[in-house]
Formats: structure tokens, C-alpha cells, sequence
């Protein structure tokens, strides 16, 4: 099992012949002492493309200090990395699978290799209280061997690090305001490999395009880079089966199709619609194993609410049965789609239209007016739908009907997300009220599911020999369920109607 930790720090880089500042004083009650000197050697490795290093990732296999290994490092915020780490292993080029998982939709098949080699002299200093540790300080000195192609580049450099354990954001500050007195500044570069990298002539950075300040391109431009940036945060920890990371994979897939959407008069169509498509595919795949835990859940939490006398026959045991055998054909099937072509080629122009959007002519326009008619579009789509569910009998048509007003409500909330710094307060208002119907209509798309489910149970426990009553029940109360909400959406929708928020747009 891999270990993560969160680092803290910053890096500070100056002239030849200025040495270490004594830190005396700093900060009240905090002393720094001299520590340890310690050699480190470490090998970076990236894509033949330097894919890795594009986006501040970093993946080295170093020995020396107290925590030789392999080292993984995503960046996790301002001065803050995430570091992932991993035994030394019997290899020194095959990075462990704990390590790779995590990178494999930056990767995209690619095989990482040496890049850089690292020889560090490290002398180390300590910012103690009378407690912990509370910084540490390393006056690094380094030698670095870039290869790029057969080429190989030698370099050498001075830097000095700051690396908060138990200290806080002040005491960075108070080191940093000695450090610049003394004729030190904050290194251009966030990690030792981009500063080798950029001294032997290789800049790699992820393109992305920078519309005009508040124009409809830079307002869709910066939401559709958010929703890209979490598909690929949550990419891993998909991959690692962690918690939730599915359902938030799945919602980033379906905020950028709706960000086509809204947006479809400010990106060419032509492009959007292909990449809708596909993400329509993912989200999909997704919603398989998405379903399947939301499903089991319920079910789980419905048996485990009656009584003992209403539970005949081995109701745990098929259902928990039922969902291990679904869930694990789910999972294996995602997994595969996420290693697949189809998926890279996906990240791939995903990528490409965040370094080059397809911008139609509107999108040097003020963000304001595009976004209220985008606003409108969607919501005028939930009138329609909604008028139409109110007028169908009750059965399956109305519950296909009530389940087509639901997705319509989604989609003003995601526009009312995506217009939202554009629009202000009615965008937010509205998309709150959009949501509250969602929740409501969601309740009832529950139903409908689970009522097919317990059918399909049902039907399988009797043909097992096994009494199917609990099944029936279980059926009954998921029906009067969606019976109330039923009755209950017309004034749901009274109240939703009667809002004022249209005409602020």
C-alpha cells in the first residue's frame, strides 16, 4: 500500500557566494539548529514527451536520507504537493503499480523513462518550539544529467528549501522575510526536475488558452477547464476504488457536456458535439457502477428497516450476493475502458481543446448576454418537459415523463453553475430551485429503478424455491413512494414556476 503524504513547502534560489542566513530570532520562541548532511541520488523519470512534467508532476526513484524510495508528487494547491510513496523495489526502471495507477491517464500508454539524474548534497537545518519539529530547511547542492534524446546535459545549481512539518503558514512567512533580507528570492521553478529541465532548454507546460478577461470565451473557457481538470484528478482514485470517485468522475463528464451545451454558441458545434458524444460514452460506463452502489445502498438500507418478521427466506444473502456479482462485472468493465484507446483518445482532445478552444466569432463578447440566453434555452426545455409530465396519466409514460423533467432540471443547474460568473445571483438562485427539483424527481427515478430491480430479485428468489414476500413488500413501499412524490410535483413545481428568477436575467 502506497503511503501519501501532503507537502508543504518552497523553494528560494540566489546569487553565487550568499550563504545560509543563522535564522536567529525569526520568529518568537522558534530556534533553528544545523542538522544532518545527507547525499541523495535520484532518477526522474517522464514520457519520451515529458507528459508528467507538463502538469508539475514529478516521479523519481531516489536513495539516500530517511526516505529513500520511490516518490510520486502531484500538485495539490499553492506551495503544496501530494507525495505518493512507494518501496525502492528489486527494479531501478520499472515504476511500482501503486505509482503508475495514478499516472496512467497523464501517461496514456506512454513508457516512462529515465529523464533526469539528480546528485544532492544536503545540509540540513531544523525550526524547533519546544515541541515538534516544526520546519525543516535543506541548502541543496545539485548536479543534474538531462537526457533529452542521445543528448545529454550537465548542469549545477544552489537552492534552498522550506518545508513546513508542525509549523504553519506564519512561520513560512517569517523564514521567507529573513531569507529575502539576506538576498534570497523564490525559485522560478516548483520542483528540482523543472529547474533542470528549463536550465538544459526544455520548458514543458500544459497550453492552455487565455481568452479576453470577462468575454463568453474565457467564462466557458474557465469552467470547461475546471470539469477537465476533475475528470483527471479523479481518474486514480477511479482506478483505486476509492470512495465516491465514480460518482464525481461521472458528474465532471456531465458538466462538460452540458458546458457544450450552454455553450454552443461560443464553441464551434462541429467539435463540442464530437466530444459530447464521447463523454456521453464515459458517463455512461460510469453509470453502471454508479447505479449499481447507489441501488445496493438503497436496497441495503430498506431491508435493514423492517421488521424481523417481515425478512423471510436469505434476503442478505441474494442481495449481497446480487451486488458483488454486478458490481465486480461493473468494475472490471470500467477499468478497461479507462486503459483503452477509445478513453486516451478522449483525454487526448480534451487536452487539445483546452490549448485551443474552437471559438466562434461571439466569444470576444461580453460573457453576459450569451450566458442569459444559454440560461433561458435550458430553462424554457424544463417549462416544456414539465408541462408535458403534467399531463401524462400515471404509469410508465409518466414516470419516462417525470424523469425527462429531471434531466432538464439538471441541465439549468449545470448552465446556472457554468453562467453563474457571468450572471451573478439570479444564475445562482435559479440553479439552487433547479437542484431542489432535481432532488425531488431523483427520489422518484429511485424508485422507478428499484422497483425493477426487486422485480428481477423477486422472480429469482421464487425460482430458487425461496418465499418472495420480502421482495413483494419491499416493492409495495417503493411504489406508494414514488406515488407521493408523484402527488406532491405539481406544487413543487407550482412554487419552482411562480419564481421571478427568469425575468432577472
Amino acid at each position: 500500500m502506497a503511503e501519501v503524504v501532503r507537502e508543504v513547502e518552497r523553494k528560494y534560489v540566489a546569487p553565487d557566494g550568499v550563504g545560509v542566513p543563522d535564522f536567529v530570532g525569526v520568529a518568537d520562541g522558534v530556534r533553528v539548529e544545523v542538522g544532518d548532511t545527507v547525499e541523495l541520488d535520484a532518477m526522474y523519470f517522464d514520457t519520451p514527451g515529458l507528459a508528467l512534467a507538463a502538469r508539475g508532476i514529478t516521479l523519481r526513484r531516489r536513495t539516500g536520507g530517511g526516505d529513500a524510495g520511490w516518490h510520486l508528487k502531484l500538485p495539490a494547491g499553492v506551495d503544496a504537493r501530494d507525495e505518493v510513496r512507494a518501496p525502492l523495489g528489486a527494479s531501478e526502471r520499472v515504476v511500482p503499480d501503486e505509482l503508475a495507477v495514478r499516472i496512467r491517464a497523464y501517461a496514456r500508454g506512454a513508457e516512462q523513462v529515465p529523464v533526469v539524474r539528480l546528485r544532492t548534497v544536503r545540509e540540513l537545518r531544523i525550526a524547533r518550539a519546544d515541541g515538534p519539529t516544526l520546519a525543516e530547511i535543506a541548502h541543496d547542492t545539485v548536479t543534474a544529467d538531462v537526457f533529452l534524446g542521445s543528448k545529454v546535459t550537465t548542469t549545477s545549481w544552489s537552492e534552498l528549501e522550506v518545508e513546513l512539518v508542525d509549523g504553519d503558514a506564519a512561520l513560512a512567512d517569517a523564514l521567507e522575510r529573513r531569507l529575502i533580507k539576506d538576498g534570497w528570492r523564490r525559485s522560478e521553478s516548483a520542483s528540482k526536475l523543472g529547474h533542470a529541465l528549463a536550465e538544459a532548454g526544455a520548458r514543458p507546460k500544459r497550453r492552455i488558452a487565455k481568452p479576453r478577461a470577462g468575454s463568453a470565451g474565457a467564462v466557458a473557457l474557465d469552467y470547461i477547464r475546471e470539469q477537465v481538470d476533475t475528470l483527471f484528478a479523479y481518474d486514480p482514485r477511479v482506478r483505486l476504488d476509492e470512495p465516491d470517485s465514480v460518482h464525481k468522475m461521472r458528474v465532471a463528464t456531465r458538466r462538460l457536456r452540458s458546458a457544450f451545451r450552454v455553450f454552443s454558441r461560443v464553441l464551434d458545434e462541429r467539435v463540442t458535439g464530437i466530444l459530447g458524444a464521447e463523454l456521453k460514452w464515459l458517463a455512461a460506463e460510469l453509470g453502471r457502477a454508479r447505479d449499481q452502489e447507489v441501488l445496493a445502498a438503497r436496497l441495503h438500507e430498506r431491508v435493514a428497516a423492517l421488521p424481523a418478521e417481515a425478512v423471510l427466506g436469505p434476503v442478505e444473502a441474494r442481495l449481497t450476493a446480487w451486488d458483488a456479482r454486478r458490481r465486480n462485472d461493473a468494475r472490471a468493465r470500467i477499468l478497461a475502458d479507462l486503459d483503452g484507446p477509445r478513453y486516451f483518445a478522449l483525454l487526448d482532445a480534451l487536452d487539445a481543446l483546452v490549448a485551443r478552444p474552437p471559438f466562434t466569432v461571439k466569444a470576444n463578447r461580453p460573457a453576459q448576454r450569451p450566458a442569459a440566453a444559454a440560461l433561458r434555452r435550458a430553462d424554457r426545455r424544463t417549462f416544456r418537459r414539465a408541462r408535458v409530465a403534467l399531463r401524462t396519466p400515471a404509469g410508465r409514460a409518466r414516470d419516462t415523463a417525470l424523469h425527462e423533467v429531471r434531466k432538464a432540471a439538471k441541465r439549468v443547474r449545470y448552465a446556472g453553475e457554468a453562467t453563474g460568473p457571468a450572471l451573478g445571483k439570479p444564475a445562482k438562485r435559479l440553479t439552487k430551485r433547479a437542484k431542489a427539483m432535481q432532488g425531488l424527481l431523483g427520489t422518484h427515478q429511485d424508485s422507478v429503478q428499484t422497483r425493477k430491480a426487486l422485480r428481477r430479485l423477486a422472480i429469482a428468489a421464487h425460482a430458487a424455491g425461496e418465499n418472495a414476500f420480502t421482495w413483494g413488500l419491499l416493492y409495495g413501499e417503493e411504489a406508494a413512494l414514488a406515488r407521493r412524490v408523484e402527488a406532491d410535483f405539481p406544487t413543487h413545481w407550482a412554487d419552482f414556476a411562480r419564481s421571478r428568477l427568469r425575468r432577472d436575467l
